[in-house]
This record gives structure tokens, C-alpha cells and sequence, in this order.
């Protein structure tokens, strides 16, 4: 399995705009084949720092994804919104815990 992070930096004011975006795209996102599953978090001490987690089966559903019309859709209208460069890592789980 291949995690995907994102973090992205919005101006304050764009907050909502990207809040809706993500609500009414997430669900496209994991209509893609071999993405399970899209999380959003928010940063505590900045709230204009989001990040996104999705996770895939494969590298190649992965980059299915990134090239499909509807990436390139919701990320032109996502782009305009950013006060810093979005940045991105691809990742795989070494290591978990469960809680007791």
C-alpha cells in the first residue's frame, strides 16, 4: 500500500473555498480504482495548513489518478487558493501500534 501526503498552505480567506472543494470531490477521489481511502487534517497551531492523506493499492493507481481530467479539474481550481507551494510525499507503513 502507497500513502500519499499533501500538504497544503491556503491564504485564510480560501479556507472555505478549499473546505468545499474536498467535500464534494472526496468522494471522486476514491471512486478511483485502488484508492481506498482520503483523510483531511488540519494543523493546530495554523489553521491555514491542511493536509491530505490518501491511500492507495499501487504507485500506478496512484499516477491514474494525478493524470485523469478530474485531478486536473479539481487541482486548477485548488491552486488558485494556495498562499505556499503545496508539497507532496509518497510513503509506505513500516510500522503500526494499536492502541490499548
Amino acid at each position: 500500500m502507497l500513502i500519499r501526503i499533501v500538504k497544503l498552505t491556503f491564504k485564510p480567506e480560501n479556507i472555505p473555498s478549499f473546505e468545499q472543494i474536498f467535500e464534494t470531490t472526496k468522494s471522486g477521489i476514491t471512486d478511483f480504482e485502488g484508492c481506498n481511502m482520503v483523510e483531511l487534517y488540519q494543523d493546530l497551531k495554523n489553521p491555514c495548513i491542511f493536509f491530505t492523506y490518501s491511500f492507495w493499492d499501487n504507485e500506478s493507481d496512484l499516477e491514474n489518478y494525478r493524470t485523469s481530467d478530474f485531478f486536473k479539474e479539481v487541482w486548477s481550481k485548488t491552486k488558485l487558493l494556495f498562499a505556499e507551494k503545496p508539497e507532496a510525499w509518497s510513503v509506505t507503513k513500516l510500522q503500526s501500534s494499536t492502541p490499548s
